[in-house]
C-alpha cells in the first residue's frame, strides 16, 4: 500500500492559501505607498521593497511609490557645503538647498527606485508633483512658540490633481512620485513632506490603503518606557496619542489621520527594517506595525 508522499512544498501552498482572502478583498484597489527610512539605503531592503511593490501590482493591486529623500539630501548638502538645519521637525530649505533638493529627489532617489522596479518588467514611471499639477502647493509656514517662522521654500499642499496618476494606473503603470510641488502663488517649487503628500495623494485617489515606511516597529504604547507596539487604533484615539509623539512620527501619523478622515479604508505605519514587510502587512493575518481606521469601524 502505498502512502501519499510528505510534499516538502506544501508549506508554500499553505502560505499562498492564507493571502487569498487578501488578495480578494485588495484585487483592484489602489495602495498608496510612502517609501523612507532605513529601506532606502540599504540595498537588500530596496531590492526587497521593489520585488513587493511588483507583486502587488502582479497580484491585481494599483500601487503607487511616493518618496522623500531625508539621507540622501542631507549627505548632497554636507558635499555642497550647505548645511542642513531642522525647525518643527521640516528642514529648512533655502534656495541653494532647494535646488539640491530637487536634484537628488527627481535625479537621484526617483531614478533608482524606478530602475529597481523596472529589472522586473515595465512598470515604472517617475513624476514629481510639479507633473501636470500633481501636487499643487504654498510657501509653508510652521507656528514655533506662537510664532509663525519662514523656512524657506518648505511646501503646504493646497491642491491635488490626480489625472496623470490614474492615466498611469489605467495603464498597468507603477507610478514614482517625488514630493516636491510647484506653488500657484509664487510658481516657485516647493519642498513638500512626503508623509504628507503620500497621505494627500491617499486621499484624493480614493485609495484602499496608506502605507508608510518607517525605522520602528510601529506606534508605541507608552515609549520609552515600553516597546510594546499599538496594532490598531481609530481616527479619534490616535488625534488624542498626537500631542505627545515624538517630532519624528507626527507627519507619519497626521499622514495617516489625514488618509482615514479623507476616505482612505486603513492607514498603516510599517518597519522598513523588515524584508518583505509590506506584504506581510496586506497579506498575511497578523500583520506588522500600527494600523489607523475611521472611527465608525470602531475597536473590533
Amino acid at each position: 500500500m502505498s502512502t501519499t508522499r510528505k510534499h516538502t512544498a506544501l508549506p508554500k501552498a499553505q502560505i499562498l492559501i492564507e493571502a487569498l482572502p487578501w488578495l480578494t478583498r485588495h484585487h483592484g484597489k489602489t495602495v498608496v505607498i510612502k517609501f523612507g527610512g532605513n529601506a532606502m539605503v540599504d540595498e537588500d531592503l530596496k531590492a526587497a521593497f521593489a520585488q513587493d511593490v511588483v507583486f502587488l501590482r502582479h497580484a491585481g493591486l494599483k500601487p503607487v511609490v511616493v518618496h522623500g529623500g531625508g539621507p540622501q539630501i542631507s549627505h548632497a548638502l554636507d558635499k555642497a557645503g550647505i548645511v542642513s538645519e531642522f525647525k518643527a521637525g521640516l528642514r529648512v530649505t533655502t534656495e541653494d538647498a532647494m535646488d539640491v533638493v530637487r536634484m537628488v529627489l527627481a535625479g537621484q532617489v526617483q531614478r533608482e527606485l524606478v530602475g529597481l522596479l523596472n529589472r522586473h518588467g515595465a512598470f515604472a514611471v517617475g513624476l514629481t508633483g510639479e507633473d501636470a499639477h500633481t501636487i499643487t502647493a504654498t510657501r509653508h509656514r510652521p507656528e514655533i512658540d506662537g510664532e509663525f517662522v519662514d523656512i524657506g521654500r518648505v511646501g503646504e499642499i493646497t491642491e491635488i490633481d490626480t489625472g496623470a496618476i490614474e492615466a498611469l494606473l489605467a495603464d498597468g503603470r507603477i507610478p514614482v512620485v517625488s514630493s516636491i510641488a510647484r506653488s500657484q502663488d509664487d510658481h516657485h517649487v516647493y519642498n513638500v513632506n512626503a508623509d504628507t503628500a503620500a497621505a494627500a495623494l491617499a486621499a484624493a485617489l480614493d485609495a484602499e490603503t496608506l502605507m508608510v515606511l518607517t525605522d520602528v516597529e510601529g506606534l508605541y504604547e507608552d515609549w520609552p518606557n515600553s516597546d510594546e507596539v499599538i496594532s490598531r487604533l481609530t481616527a479619534s484615539q490616535l488625534e488624542k496619542l498626537l500631542p505627545d509623539l515624538s517630532s519624528g512620527m507626527v507627519p507619519k501619523m497626521e499622514g495617516c489621520l489625514h488618509a482615514v478622515r479623507g476616505g482612505v479604508t486603513t492607514a498603516r505605519v510599517i518597519d522598513g527594517r523588515v524584508q518583505h514587510s509590506i506584504l506581510l502587512e496586506i497579506f498575511t493575518d497578523e500583520g506588522i506595525g500600527t494600523m489607523v481606521v475611521p472611527d465608525e469601524q470602531g475597536e473590533s
